[in-house]
């Protein structure tokens, strides 16, 4: 959202005014300013800029007799449900606001925005495209405390998704529909008989009412007081049955005369309890007191790496509890919805990453399954992935949170990601910054280094719109740090380029023990990972290609191995780059033209590798007998070329496979 849209301009103010305005207050913009007629855009650097230049300008700056108006630039068809307030009285509650919203629909979402202004900024996300229009035209201008309410679009990226068709022109599923996550009861192993029916009539009933498919897990841990149901359907759908399960769950306690009161239970998967929840409680303290039931949710204690559902405890009555089911599972599903755009946004991203397998999604209809021995492997026929290990720098003060009481949350946490995960005593007494040694395959590292940024994110660790970024290290060998870093720090630059992480191979570096020296990665978790496997996908790269150059050199005399060469960055780098293979000039020559008279012109995928001249230029002689006298001394000319420059090397390549061409078409006659 960096591009502004300035409008309210007198048609007498022209790109050097706006240009004037902008340098005098000191607010940077990229590129020229596009004027059209009574308005104008420009691009700002990033979101916060834009910010920044909104609250400096729109309604304070005058030109030209007419104070300009300044506000995000928002594409037509992404007008829709979002929306920004500005100018809102810093002091105001929360509850004050939220009412003044939903007085022109349902809110879904509120965020505040962070700025240095004195009055405070939100980004509403409103139920349709109608109540964000109706609030846009009775808030804008809108007197509150004081206070000229100014409010505008946001892009809202959804619209795109939304608008899509089918092949058939049909309208395809929005994410709004909700259609991939069931809702999951946990219910008495008293009452399934009830719920199921005789022959399975009653719950063939309740499919039939609300058009849902119902699995009920009797098989699934043998002998526990509790059943998951799982209710495949619309939300409304799984609204509906959820409460005939209800009536039938508590008209079975009033006849068995077992409980006064029977609660509802939810489970709903870990990854999605803290946004339900939200900071400090306030998402469920509304849900509570909107319904008017008491919620409770089952400790971290409670999941393990095959059950990573939490339960959550709804008690009131029917009508109330049903109230709480929609707004949970609301919850529920919104999250899910943006962690799985964000999923299908990075998995492209992530090289080596298998993100189906990791977990982070409880499958349809069941909970996940516990390994067998002839489950598919998600790596193939390449065997059991390589153990990582990495080093997460986290602030000293957040090692008791990641610890858990008794040790039981990094315990849980490393059963749930499959990692070791262990905590490297302080480095000094004083140390601001404590190391975690996480060691597991690619998806351990994924699911173990996301829970650690969340849970400093949720521990407030980091301020509410401060984002999470923290220091990874990954110790590479000696030999291939130069493969990192690149001639002239090319690699490394892509690197940063692509991940938004900033990448750092730091200078004159002793290896270690183990010729490994350390590669540091900063950023938040999205960015860190993906520098990490592209890192590992250099190293990858640079084994193979040292495993095929040992294959090749088998069973041909060799010298001495050469020693590690200094990176490309030059001799202050003082770090030591994969030796490149000096192969021999008359092997790779003598391998264009076998004995039958194929050719093989691999030579041309070696990079600037000067050959071995002598032995070359004995061939040459040798050709210049087989060849006409211009092409003997063109050969010559070529080759004393090719002593001061990789042009004239590769011209030297050039014309002897010329004169392999031609023994290959004098013998072919023969």
């Amino acid at each position: 959202m960096n591009k502004l849209y300035i409008g309210n301009l007198n048609e007498n103010v022209t790109a050097e005014d706006l240009v004037k305005t902008f340098d005098d207050n000191k607010i940077p913009y990229s590129g020229q300013f596009l004027m059209k007629t009574g308005y104008a855009f420009v691009d700002c650097p990033d979101d916060q800029w834009a910010m920044k230049a909104i609250e400096a300008f729109s309604g304070k700056v005058e030109l030209h007799g007419k104070h300009i108006e300044v506000e995000h630039s928002v594409p037509k068809k992404q007008r829709t449900r979002k929306l920004q307030i500005r100018n809102i009285p810093p002091h105001l509650q929360w509850e004050v606001l939220d009412g003044l919203l939903a007085q022109y629909g349902t809110v879904e979402n509120c965020e505040q925005v962070n700025t240095d202004s004195e009055t405070a900024v939100v980004n509403v996300t409103y139920g349709t495209r109608e109540h964000a229009r109706q609030a846009i035209q009775k808030l804008n201008g809108y007197e509150f405390e004081n206070n000229s309410l100014r409010v505008s679009y946001i892009p809202d990226e959804t619209s795109d998704v939304d608008s899509q068709h089918g092949p058939d022109n049909s309208r395809m599923p929005s994410k709004h529909q909700h259609a991939d996550i069931p809702l999951r009861l946990l219910v008495p192993t008293q009452y399934v008989g009830a719920i199921i029916g005789k022959e399975g009539a009653t719950i063939r009933n309740i499919t039939k009412q609300t058009q849902s498919k119902i699995d009920v897990h009797r098989k699934e841990n043998a002998g526990a007081a509790e059943k998951p149901i799982s209710i495949h359907s619309t939300p409304e759908g799984c609204s509906s049955a959820c409460r005939l399960i209800l009536d039938i769950m508590q008209q079975e306690a009033k006849d068995t005369k077992t409980a006064e009161e029977v609660p509802l239970k939810i489970l709903a998967h870990n990854n999605f309890v803290g946004r339900l929840i939200g900071k400090e409680g306030r998402n469920l303290k509304k849900v509570e007191q909107d319904t008017d039931t008491k919620i409770t949710i089952s400790p971290l204690q409670d999941l393990t790496v095959y059950n990573p559902e939490r339960t959550i405890t709804v008690k009131g009555p029917i009508e109330a509890c049903c109230l709480a089911e929609t707004e949970i599972m609301k919850k529920v599903r919104e999250a899910y919805d943006n962690d799985m755009a964000a999923m299908n946004q990075q998995t492209h991203l992530i090289p080596g990453l298998n993100l189906g397998a990791l977990g982070l999604f409880p499958p349809s209809g069941s909970m996940p399954p516990p390994p067998s021995g002839n489950s598919a492997s998600p790596y193939g026929s390449f065997g059991a992935p390589e153990q990582e290990t990495v080093h997460v720098y986290i602030p000293a003060q957040a090692v008791g949170a990641i610890i858990g009481k008794k040790g039981q949350h990094i315990k849980q946490l490393s059963r749930f990601a499959g990692a070791s995960i262990k905590i490297a005593p302080a480095e000094a007494p004083d140390s601001k910054m404590r190391m975690v040694i996480v060691t597991g395959p690619p998806e351990a590292q994924f699911k173990a280094q996301g829970r650690i940024y969340g849970k400093l994110k949720e521990e407030n660790f980091f301020g509410p719109k401060e984002e999470v970024k923290l220091e990874t290290h990954i110790k590479v060998a000696a030999a291939a740090a130069g493969r990192v870093i690149g001639k002239g720090g090319k690699t490394v630059n892509e690197l940063q380029n692509l991940t938004a992480a900033e990448v750092v191979v730091p200078r004159e570096q002793t290896p270690d023990e183990n010729d490994q020296v350390i590669v540091k990665i900063i950023g938040h978790f999205y960015a860190s990972q993906l520098a990490q496997r592209k890192i590992r996908d250099i190293l990858t790269q640079v084994r193979q290609q040292q495993k095929g150059g040992m294959g090749e050199r088998q069973g041909e005399r060799q010298g001495p191995h050469p020693g590690p060469v200094l990176s490309e960055m030059g001799p202050s780098q003082g770090l030591a780059q994969e030796p490149r293979p000096q192969r021999n000039c008359f092997e790779k020559i003598m391998k264009w033209k076998n004995s039958r008279g194929e050719i093989n012109v691999s030579i041309f995928s070696l990079q600037k590798t000067r050959f071995n001249y002598p032995v070359a230029f004995l061939f040459f002689i040798r050709r210049m007998f087989l060849a006409s006298n211009s092409s003997s001394f063109f050969c010559l000319i070529y080759f004393l070329i090719a002593f001061s420059n990789d042009i004239g090397l590769y011209f030297l390549c050039l014309n002897a496979l010329g004169f392999s061409l031609c023994e290959l078409q004098h013998n072919n006659t023969q």
